[in-house]
């Protein structure tokens, strides 16, 4: 019997993704962002949160998935991985589920575009209903994001 793991729901697009809750620290609505020069098209910039500084990747722009305009929906999900704090862009962010790790399968090469080794698997929720786990080591790939550790100083 698998173990039960509670799972924050987010969606990009049509795709309901889904990130470990004790990996999340905190959801917040969209602030500014300051940019910031020579990095990754998706790396947006950085947020002054609580006297914190933050780089922000806009997770459709690391996927490769068409950019689309920040809504009343859209929030940043500060996530801490790899020894780093990152704020993910979505569109909304609005459920935490409880998921038994049995239920999730090893991703196919791609899903919605992602390629696999963004994944961890995919978990099936209900006939309809397939939810995207992501690998944050991967998504947060220091040597992807090589630039990001010149604003971390």
């Amino acid at each position: 019997m698998g173990e039960e793991i509670k799972v924050i729901v987010f969606k990009l697009g049509e795709e309901e993704y889904g990130i470990e809750v004790d990996k999340v620290q905190t959801i917040e609505r969209m602030i500014p962002i300051t940019r910031v020069p020579k990095t990754f098209s998706f790396v947006k910039g950085v947020i002054n949160l609580r006297g914190v500084v933050i780089p922000v990747i806009d997770l459709r722009g690391r996927f490769g998935l068409p950019e689309a305009d920040f809504t009343d929906q859209s929030r940043i999900i500060i996530v801490a991985a790899n020894e780093m704090e990152v704020g993910f862009i979505v569109d909304s962010a609005n459920d935490v589920i409880d998921l038994n790790s049995d239920t999730i399968d090893s991703p196919p090469d791609v899903v919605g575009g992602v390629k696999a080794k963004y994944l961890q698997g995919v978990a099936r929720i209900s006939d309809e209903r397939l939810l995207v786990m992501l690998n944050l080591s991967e998504v947060l790939n220091r040597n992807e994001i090589i630039q990001l550790e010149s604003l971390e100083g």
